[in-house]
Order: structure tokens, then sequence, then C-alpha cells
């Protein structure tokens, strides 16, 4: 719940009955709190998780992510078929890639994204169909190139004019035909966090727009090569259509153009709808969202008098961000005094920006709440802040927690399902924690969390005596 650093906290607005609730648009779907207060995900209590697994502790409600994934593949499927053509749907695997979360994906009916050889092993062992797997990345090498082709991947997201020619050999040396898109930069830039919006003319992925027919016609000069259509993403944390449809308007305007030439079925629009991380987040239903991209690309080809494409969509964030919560136990607690005369409780955890960078990397919101109880008393300013030596290791920036708060209380972060764990890293030598999956009252491992050992095992000549 945000608010400002200098806000006076007895006039505030907060109900008293209400501040503390779990919002289930915030948190996953199956979070609750029992008779005695304490925070439940899918039945399970968050002591009992952590007294099992260890504190900090990525959750994930399984229920939520296999239910959102499917609502997704459903809206799209529904929608696209209403106007006529089909979509695809892949989920964005940089999001969250767990072998167990992607192969709720793929019994979803989701294709699946990948950006490195990592990701596409990874989507491997969860034993995804090659051919519904599609490979991104500005600079992706030939090794990774000639494993994707050789499993026979679906599709190749070419984002240079030099990767033609690398891809082509390779694709010719394996006796293969690889299909591929053409990532552009449409210069329509999303309404989010610059380092977040990635259809900027000057930044590193994709081929500008104007250079795009060039670079489809050199991948028609290629008989390993098959042309299958313009890929673009304008950005992430999206909450409404407006950008995709200026976006959808330009590619399509080239389709036709690229149509005088050659086949252009498909279409990739990529992804970034948004999630709510707090109560001021408002996203479309994605239902909504589906029906009015449909809309956008019927009578955008209207206009432009050409067939309707098979449409794609990267949907990530969207599916699993929300299934996911982070616990942690609260430690040292600190009140400052700030120089309008109020205060702020300083809440330190044991996690941080190892566990999530997104707020010093992005300034992200969250909203968080205690776990183990409810409070009766008085909401107080808070920041709560990781054990890491950095002055910017802030988990969420400004929240009201119960003026009470105490060493040992359990603490809830929301909506920590997207590129906190895929984030995740070891500054000051902190291990990295679990991701556990929790569903109908239990739960289970599905990443295992680290040991210093771990850590230790990488340095050479070094072992335990």
């Amino acid at each position: 719940m945000a608010a400002s650093a200098g806000s006076g906290l007895s006039s505030h607005p907060v109900a008293h009955a209400h501040w503390q609730n779990v919002d289930t648009a915030i948190y996953s779907a199956n979070s609750a709190r029992d008779s005695s207060g304490e925070l439940l995900v899918a039945g399970v209590r968050a002591s009992t998780l952590l007294a099992e697994h260890g504190s900090p502790l990525y959750v994930v409600d399984e229920q939520h992510a296999r239910d959102r994934a499917a609502q997704v593949h459903s809206a799209f499927t529904r929608e696209f078929e209403r106007i006529g053509t089909s979509a695809k749907i892949y989920y964005s695997g940089k999001a969250f890639m767990a072998v167990e979360a992607v192969k709720w994906m793929r019994e979803a009916g989701l294709g699946i994204d990948v950006a490195t050889g990592g990701e596409l092993a990874v989507a491997l062992a969860a034993k995804v169909d090659p051919g519904k797997i599609a490979m991104q990345g500005n600079n992706k090498s030939d090794a990774e190139l000639e494993i994707a082709v050789s499993v026979g991947i679906g599709s190749v997201i070419l984002d240079s004019s030099e990767e033609i020619d690398r891809l082509a050999a390779i694709a010719s040396r394996l006796g293969r035909v690889q299909k591929v898109f053409v990532r552009v930069n449409s210069g329509v830039h999303a309404s989010t966090h610059d380092f977040l919006a990635t259809s900027h003319e000057d930044q590193k992925f994709g081929i500008a727009l104007e250079d795009a027919e060039t670079a489809v016609a050199a991948i028609r000069t290629h008989q390993s090569l098959e042309f299958l259509g313009l890929h673009c993403h304008i950005g992430s944390q999206i909450f409404d259509t407006s950008g995709f449809k200026e976006s959808a308007s330009r590619l399509l305007k080239l389709t036709a153009q690229l149509r005088k030439s050659g086949a252009v079925p498909e279409l990739n629009l990529g992804g970034g709808f948004g999630i709510a991380y707090t109560s001021d987040d408002d996203p479309e239903p994605i239902e909504t969202i589906a029906a009015q991209l449909a809309d956008i690309v019927r009578d955008t080809c209207a206009e432009l008098g050409i067939g309707i494409p098979v449409v794609s969509f990267e949907p990530g964030r969207s599916i699993i961000g929300s299934a996911g919560v982070t616990l942690y136990t609260v430690g040292t607690i600190k009140r400052v005094a700030l120089t309008d005369g109020h205060e702020r409780t300083y809440v330190s955890v044991d996690g941080g920006m190892s566990d999530n960078i997104r707020t010093a990397l992005y300034g992200a919101d969250y909203t968080a709440r205690l776990a183990n109880r409810v409070s009766t008393a008085q909401p107080q300013l808070s920041r709560i802040v990781g054990k890491h030596c950095e002055s910017g290791d802030i988990v969420v920036d400004t929240e009201f927690l119960p003026a009470d708060i105490q060493r040992g209380d359990l603490i809830a972060v929301a909506a920590t399902g997207a590129y906190c764990w895929a984030l995740a890293n070891n500054y000051n030598y902190v291990a990295r924690p679990a991701v556990v999956a929790v569903r109908n009252g239990s739960s289970r491992v599905i990443v295992r969390g680290e040991t210093e050992e771990d850590l230790l095992a990488r340095n050479v000549d070094w072992s335990i005596t």
C-alpha cells in the first residue's frame, strides 16, 4: 500500500479492519488468513513452510499458475478464432524457468519462449515438443543455434542481420529448413520504466523497422530458412492495448508490403501484459486484452485489405507473477526520524536484493503483509530492507506494517513469481532460497535451495575438511 515518506499516519485513510487483508487481486488466488490470522497459501501456513523449507523462501501457488495459464490460453484461442484465425501462446520462460513450472505450461497447451541455451535445456527437460519452442536473444551463439536447429525448434527469432547468414549456414549443414521470425523495433514505446521498454530505436534488441524489408529479402535467398513473419516486443508491465494497437498497425503495414514478394503467414506481437503489484495497479482482465487485440488485428487487416495472419503472444509475468509470494523472517528493526517530523521504521529481513533485485534495478513496487499473525496496533510507515551491504538493498520501499512488528515475525511479499528467482544472485555470498510449490494443503520443493557448501564448491582447490 503505497504512501509518501511524509504521510501523516494518524490521518491516513486506511481502515484498520482492512489494511492487513490478503488481497487476492495481488496475492495468489488461493491465499487467505486462517482463524488465528496466519497467512495460508493453498492451505499451507506460512510458518509451516518456513519451518520445513527454510527462510527466506519462494512459494508458488501451483493451482493459481496452472489456472492462469489455462485462462490465458483459452482467452486468446477463443478471441482469435472469433476473427477467423488462430493464436499461439508461448510462455515467456525468462519470467520463471524451472522444469516443473514449464511442465505446468506444457500441460495447459502453451509453447515455451526461450532466450538462451540454458532455457532451451530446461524446456527440453520438461518434455516440451521442440516444435512448440521459440528462441529469442540478441546474441545467440553458434553453439546455441546449432542445438536449437538440431532438436527441431519451432522458430528462431532473428535479432540482427548478421545472424541470418550464421543461422542459414548452420541449418544447411544440418540438412534442415529452419523457420524464422524477424524481430523489429516498431518505434512504439510502452508506457513503462525505461529499462523495461524494449522497442526504443536506440537499444540492443531487434532490427529497425525501415531495415526489416532488406533483412527479409536476405532470408528468402537462403533455402535453409523459411520466413514466417515479424516479431515485436514493445515493453513490459503494460496495462492496456493502446501501444499494441499502434505497433500492430505498423507491423501489419509492413506485412502487406512483404506479402507482395512471398508468404508471411504469422505475426508475433510479443508479451508484456501487466499484473497488480499494489492496490494502485489496475490491469485489464486478460479476456478484455485478448478481445481488444483480436479486434485490432482484424480491423487493421481489413483496412489494409490483407488476410489475417496467425498471431502469437509471449506472456510470462501475467501468468506466473501473481502465483508467487516470498516469505521472510524479520530481524533488526530501526526507527529513523525524518526531516518532516515523521518517522520511518526500517524492517530488516533475512533476504534482500539477492532474492529480489527488481526494487533496486527498476524501482519496483510491492505489497507486503505480516504473515504469522494480525495485529491491532496502529499502522506505521515502514521500509522493508535486506541484509546486504548496499544502501539500495530495498525489498519494499514504502509499506504500512503494524507498530508492534518484532524480531521473528514473518513477512509475505506478494507477486514475486516473475523475475525474482530468475534474477536471484549470490551477492555477499548469500545462498539462493528454495522454490516450493503449494497445492491442496501440501508443499514440495521444485528448485532446491543453495547452501554455503554449494557456493564454496565452485571455488577451485577448496574442499570441506
